[in-house]
């Protein structure tokens, strides 16, 4: 089986991308996330750009839309979103599906791992978070868990 640091995806300009490509030398662990801008847990955004400055860290956010719509904006207003209201500097992929029949392929391996809380299957809401080692490693936490309670 391929490394999930391996997958390819596209970034916001069409481009593909891996996790691995994301990172660089120093890169220990890559925290993905599914994201939203109009969600109750949209604040969690200072947190991850807070951990996206840590050593060794690359932080990796995907919008979806799948969860009441919550992120309907285009990518430049994603980008403009999160600059200005979170200073989020860390990289914001093409929106994604993480569910369902087009669910983007990170995602299905993503979810196949059962969460540090026990949760199996389909992603929750909006800003489940992985964790993957540079050996693809993969730890999962439930939306509610705050980036920096994590790394």
């Amino acid at each position: 089986m391929r490394n999930v640091l391996d997958i390819e995806f596209y970034d916001m300009n069409g481009e593909p991308q891996t996790l691995r490509g994301l990172g660089d030398a120093t890169t220990e662990n890559w925290l993905v996330v599914n994201v939203a801008s109009a969600c109750g847990l949209t604040r969690h955004y200072s947190g991850l750009q807070d951990v996206s400055t840590k050593d060794g860290v690359t932080v990796v956010g995907f919008p979806c839309n799948q969860f009441a719509g919550q992120e309907p904006g285009t990518h430049e207003e994603i980008c403009q979103f999160t600059s200005d209201k979170f200073g989020v500097t860390f990289p914001l992929m093409a929106k994604v599906e993480v569910n369902g029949a087009n669910q983007a392929e990170l995602f299905h391996v993503l979810t196949e791992v059962t969460g540090a809380d026990g949760h199996e299957g389909p992603i929750r809401w909006n800003f489940e978070k992985f964790v993957i080692d540079s050996n693809g490693n993969i730890t999962r936490y439930a939306p509610q868990t705050l980036a920096e309670d994590i790394l």
